[in-house]
């Protein structure tokens, strides 16, 4: 059985082809949602290089998702057109709301799960979680999600090495989005990583390239340097370096980039490694159910990485944020068997915005509420001991 509305995305997103209109691609910025703008751009390639397509990302300190921010930044960029939302959007109800009315059309692919309802205001949603979706499997990283699509749309035109070039980026995102390595997951990523450091993608097959093997223990070793590189690079106007990285086709090229991505992920594995040593400085002095910290001056990139040593060190829930004027964005990461959205759901009347999967997850409160948030969660997890 098809994923929901898979098709009905996949005619959307050909009709606006064939129409010649403005495509915006819109995804978020960790290497799931990077690696499902490429092969979604890719794909649009495939069936026209005439039509006008446009690439944004949030920028990290505006938070998750289709924010006002980037919104007021596409429309300086483009007047009307199809917004496609990738791994985020299930949650921006205002803010699709906004781009409709603004005369963008919006189409959600996105995996997370919803929260209760989906955006009524899109014109299609693609999201497994969501109610009416009968698909058995579900745990798709969102690039497994843009290459389900990207098979709708492209068909029998889709050839063998397209849909190889494409499944290395599946293999790197499902990794990178620790999802369970399960069903079509298992599968992709076998696929994707055999074969994987001599790449047909110049960037991959660059980025491989710089690193010696006698370096590490395994394939998935390297794997995740090359997914810490990825992921570390920086987001200039709205536009990811590591998305116009990956469609690089000069190989030469690929190379300085790689070699800059690889410097970028060392710096921040010394930064991240740096604040980690003083949280848990900190945090051990404490006697709390949870970890919830702050700070003004905290790079918001640095934080997901953070929270996972701190979830693994201490073995509970971490919410760590990036204070800001008026409101504040954070990430969260929860011990085994905890669940972060349900846990930010109890505390949603709080909350300007929240939503992720149940391991790791994000948030944007407003500073005034920030000790209302934590004594919420607080009593939520004391709830379940």
């Amino acid at each position: 059985m098809k994923i929901k509305n898979i098709e009905k995305a996949a005619e959307r997103i050909i009709k606006a082809v064939s129409n010649q209109e403005q495509i915006i691609i819109y995804g978020d910025s960790d290497l799931d949602g990077v690696s499902s703008m490429v092969i979604l751009k890719e794909t649009i390639s495939n069936l026209s290089k005439s039509v006008n397509v446009f690439a944004f990302s949030p920028i990290r300190n505006e938070g998750h998702g289709l924010n006002y921010q980037a919104l007021d930044f596409i429309k300086s960029k483009v007047s009307e057109g199809l917004i496609i939302t990738l791994d985020c959007g299930i949650t921006n109800f205002n803010e699709i709301k906004e781009a409709k009315n603004s005369g963008f059309s919006v189409v959600v692919v996105d995996h997370h799960k919803p929260l209760g309802k989906v955006p009524e205001d899109a014109e299609i949603v693609v999201a497994p979680k969501q109610d009416g979706d009968e698909t058995i499997f579900k745990e798709y990283a969102n690039v497994g999600l843009t290459f389900k699509l990207s098979r709708e749309i492209l068909k029998d035109k889709m050839s063998p090495m397209l849909e190889q070039s494409f499944l290395e980026l599946v293999a790197l995102g499902t990794i990178s989005d620790m999802m369970i390595e399960e069903d079509e997951n298992k599968e992709w990523i076998e696929k994707g990583l055999e074969g994987i450091q001599m790449s047909q993608r110049p960037a991959i097959r660059a980025i491989f390239s710089m690193l010696n093997p006698m370096n590490f223990s395994s394939k998935r070793d390297m794997v995740s340097k090359v997914n810490s590189a990825l992921n570390s690079s920086s987001i200039d106007n709205h536009v990811h370096k590591t998305y116009l990285f990956l469609l690089e086709n000069d190989f030469d090229k690929a190379i300085e980039v790689a070699e800059e991505l690889i410097d970028e992920s060392n710096r921040k594995q010394r930064e991240v490694a740096s604040l980690t040593e003083e949280l848990i400085e900190k945090i051990s002095k404490e006697n709390n159910n949870i970890i919830f910290e702050g700070s003004y001056v905290w790079k918001a990139e640095y934080l997901g990485a953070v929270a996972s040593r701190l979830s693994n060190y201490f073995n509970k829930p971490v919410f760590l944020y990036k204070k800001g004027e008026r409101t504040s964005r954070g990430t969260v990461r929860m011990n085994k068997g905890g669940d972060a959205v349900k846990a930010m759901n109890s505390c949603k009347d709080i909350l300007v915005m929240f939503g992720g999967h149940a391991p790791a997850a994000g948030f944007t409160v407003e500073n005034n509420n920030i000790e209302e948030f934590k004594k919420c969660l607080q009593e939520y997890f004391s709830a379940l001991d």
